[in-house]
């Protein structure tokens, strides 16, 4: 007898696979290099600085490690917020922190929710792994998190608004630049 919740499971990530392979754009996120780069159909879109866990990489659940990996966009919440505001539980609180406001480390501005793709990181939705603003802005570009990717809140805003649900998210211990496509030379490129 198949069992019928492992079987739906199979069946959203074969289709979430099929409408992602047909998109180009991803997102590529750099642990050493604490930077997250947005690429379409091979050329760098955008390029933020991003702050992963303090506590490593893993995927382990009550371990706080960033996953790595390849992960998809299975979720996006905040749309049409205000820089600052507060979400708990994907869900606006109404409340708007400042930039770097003392003793506040919220979930701010937008949240977008990954899904693990592959057996070391399966558990990241259940862990409620997520890209997202952090009023913690001058931490942004070391790791402080306990276990999401933190953005600035103009960054994410900006990032949000390229992400699609299904689209691809790689977390890697490698550099930033060995992850990005090379750029291939043109006729213009090539002058004597």
């Amino acid at each position: 007898m198949v069992n019928k919740p492992l079987f739906i499971i199979a069946i959203v990530l074969i289709a979430v696979r099929q409408l992602s392979a047909s998109s180009a754009t991803e997102i590529i996120i750099s642990i050493p290099d604490q930077t997250l780069a947005v690429v379409d159909s091979g050329k760098l879109i955008a390029r933020y600085r991003v702050s992963t866990s303090k506590f490593g990489n893993g995927d382990d659940v009550g371990s706080y490690q960033t996953p790595l990996g390849t992960l998809f966009v299975s979720g996006k919440f905040g749309d049409h917020l205000l820089a600052g505001t507060v979400i708990k539980n994907r869900a606006p609180t109404g409340e708007i922190i400042a930039v770097d406001a003392p003793n506040r480390d919220a979930i701010v501005s937008r949240v977008i929710w990954l899904r693990g793709m592959e057996r070391q990181n399966l558990a990241a939705h259940d862990r409620c792994i997520y890209i997202h603003g952090t009023p913690e802005e001058r931490r942004v570009g070391r790791a402080a998190s306990f276990g999401c990717v933190r953005m600035r809140s103009r960054d994410v805003i900006a990032l949000y608004d390229r992400v699609h649900i299904g689209m691809h998210v790689t977390i890697s211990e490698k550099a930033i630049d060995e992850l990005l496509p090379r750029e291939k030379p043109t006729l213009l490129s090539c002058a004597d």
